[in-house]
C-alpha cells in the first residue's frame, strides 16, 4: 500500500487549514496521495455539524467557527498537537469506526511510551486518562475520503475549556501531557510520534515531506 505523506504545517489559523482540507477532499482523485497534516492552531472554538449553542458557555474573545465535522464544540490552541488524516478511505477499505479506533489507539500508544495509561470510551470519542480527557476527536467522511482528526493536549493552556462544555459534556475535566510527566518533551517530537503511531496502526509507511503548503 502507498506510503502516507506527512506535512508539517507549523502554527496556522484554523479556517485556512479547514478550507485546504475541504479543497483537497473535493478535488482528489484515484491518484491523490494519502496525507497526514500536523498543525498547531491559533486559539479557536470549533462547533461540529450537530453542535448545540448551549454548549458554548462564554466564548469571550476566542472566535467560534461552525465546521462540518462530527461532534460538538471543542477548543484548539497553542500547545496542542493536531493531526489530520486526509485519506481515501474507500481505496484503503477503511471504515469510519476503524479510523476512529486507529486515531484513538495511536494516541494511547504514544502516551504509553511515557508510562501513561490512557483509554478510549465507547460513549464519548477521544482519549482519556482516568476521567480526564487528553485528546479530542472529530471526523468527516466525504466523497469516500476523511478529513478533520485528533487534537492532543501537550502543554496547552486548558482554561478555555472552562468556557465550553467540552464535546458536549458539562464539567468534563481536561488534562495535558505536561501535567502527567516530570518533563514535557518538545511539542514537535510529540507530533511526529503521534503521526508515526497512526501510520503503524494503519499499517502504512510514513514519508516526511518538506515543510510546505499542502496540496
Amino acid at each position: 500500500m502507498e506510503p502516507l505523506r506527512l506535512h508539517r504545517l507549523g502554527r496556522r489559523p484554523y479556517e485556512p487549514v479547514w478550507r485546504a482540507m475541504r479543497d483537497l477532499t473535493d478535488t482528489r482523485d484515484g491518484d491523490t496521495p494519502d496525507q497526514l497534516w500536523l498543525v498547531e492552531h491559533d486559539p479557536v472554538f470549533t462547533q461540529g455539524r450537530a453542535g448545540k449553542p448551549e454548549h458554548l458557555l462564554m466564548p469571550g474573545d476566542i472566535p467560534v467557527v461552525q465546521t462540518d465535522r462530527g461532534g460538538q464544540v471543542t477548543y484548539h490552541g497553542p500547545g496542542q498537537v493536531v493531526l489530520y488524516p486526509l485519506l481515501d478511505v474507500r481505496r484503503a477499505r477503511l471504515g469510519v469506526r476503524a479510523l476512529v479506533s486507529a486515531l484513538e489507539d495511536a494516541a494511547i500508544a504514544l502516551l504509553a511510551e511515557y508510562d501513561i495509561e490512557a483509554r478510549a470510551r465507547p460513549d464519548a470519542p477521544g482519549v482519556y486518562v482516568g476521567e480526564a480527557k487528553i485528546a479530542s476527536l472529530g471526523l468527516r467522511i466525504r466523497r469516500g475520503a476523511s478529513f478533520h482528526g485528533i487534537a492532543l493536549n501537550v502543554d496547552a493552556d486548558l482554561s478555555p475549556f472552562d468556557r465550553i462544555n467540552p464535546c458536549g459534556y458539562a464539567g468534563m475535566a481536561m488534562t495535558r501531557l505536561v501535567d502527567l510527566i516530570n518533563e514535557a518533551p518538545p511539542r514537535e517530537a510529540v507530533a511526529t510520534r503521534l503521526a508515526e503511531c497512526l501510520a503503524r496502526e494503519l499499517g502504512r509507511e510514513l514519508v516526511d515531506e518538506p515543510r510546505q503548503d499542502p496540496s
